[in-house]
């Protein structure tokens, strides 16, 4: 059977972030610009440290989200079923790849209520491409989206640069923030706006905020470069050339995070984008994230296993863990005031 030539980029994307490995396909995320102020005396227990926190009234056992991945390739079924199951064992958060294709053609891909099924306790987070709230059934697409997968919120993707180098992509964004507001005042359930991988201003964050959005994941430059990513799609030199010309196009994670934070203290901020352990994640709540999300750097054990994924994440859990410890953090709370060395990125 032939397969649908939205599955097959999906499919394509896979192979090439997956060949990139630990070698991202971005720019410097900017964590080596934020440095801690060792605590010798921390005068507690690495076991008093308490990890826990909540996402829309969920309790989550850390502040984690497994990143939007892959929502759109058949392989995509036990990726996702690997990582639902790895979220309900860690008490974390997760976010499906988008799902305009699995709508759009029949086949779930494994984005159905299965996942909810396998991740009862977590939040669930639905996704769905900006671009795709301009067509004529968009606002019941995004519903549809949520109630498939009895999730907790909606995410809402902003990939401008990704469509604009991408032969067949979305080109016309004209009147994307009069639909997201229309949809936020519409869906019973939050939603949430993120970048893919260049970035948000504080200026779209301010936008955003005042269209009704509940979070805000700046999904910076750093982590995977989706310019890059179609650059080795590309069907011909000329598309290549000109993809590549941005392949570390974008506002690097820490400097986005830190700008948003400061500009629009009152929306809820999710940290991603080249977060390749867990004291870039303590770097990330220090610069005021209230979680913290990883994609590619899991995406090689969601093949493998839900143990694999697990496992991955667990080292996550012990470096943030190490982090506040040697901070004098006994919770997220105190390693957001932890005291960082002069000449850093300063918060708020």
């Amino acid at each position: 059977m032939k397969k649908n030539p939205l599955s097959q980029r999906k499919d394509d994307h896979l192979d090439i972030v997956l060949a990139a490995g630990n070698n991202p396909l971005g720019a410097d995320p900017g964590w080596s610009s934020v440095r801690f102020e060792h605590c010798a005396l921390p005068e507690m227990a690495l076991d008093d440290v308490d990890l826990s926190t909540e996402l829309f009234g969920c309790a989550l056992g850390a502040p984690l989200l497994i990143s939007s991945m892959t929502g759109g390739a058949e392989r995509a079924r036990f990726i996702n079923h690997h990582l639902a199951e790895a979220a309900q064992a860690l008490g974390i958060a997760m976010g499906v790849g988008s799902q305009r294709v699995s709508l759009r053609s029949g086949q779930d891909q494994g984005l159905t209520g299965e996942l909810r099924h396998l991740a009862p306790d977590v939040p669930l987070l639905a996704n769905l491409g900006a671009a795709q709230l301009r067509e004529a059934d968009g606002l019941d697409l995004a519903r549809r989206a949520v109630d498939t997968l009895q999730a907790n919120a909606l995410i809402i993707h902003l990939n401008p640069l990704q469509e604009a180098v991408q032969p067949e992509g979305d080109r016309d964004w004209r009147g994307v923030l009069q639909r997201i507001e229309t949809l936020t005042r519409q869906l019973p359930t939050p939603v949430i706006v993120k970048e893919v991988g260049a970035g948000i201003s504080p200026r779209v964050a301010r936008l955003l905020c005042d269209a009704g959005v509940a979070m805000v994941d700046v999904a910076g430059a750093g982590g995977t470069s989706w310019a890059a990513v179609e650059a080795e799609r590309a069907g011909n030199a000329a598309e290549r050339e000109v993809a590549l010309a941005f392949a570390d196009w974008g506002i690097p994670t820490a400097h986005c995070l830190l700008a948003v934070r400061r500009a629009v203290p009152e929306i809820g901020l999710i940290a991603s984008g080249g977060v390749a352990n867990g004291v870039d994640a303590a770097k990330a709540i220090r610069l005021g994230a209230d979680l913290v999300g990883q994609a590619a750097n899991v995406l090689s054990a969601a093949v493998v296993s839900t143990q694999a994924v697990v496992e991955h994440f667990e080292i996550v859990l012990r470096q943030l863990r190490i982090a506040c410890f040697c901070t004098g953090s006994r919770n997220l709370a105190q390693l957001r005031r932890a005291r960082l060395l002069p000449g850093n990125l300063t918060p708020p």
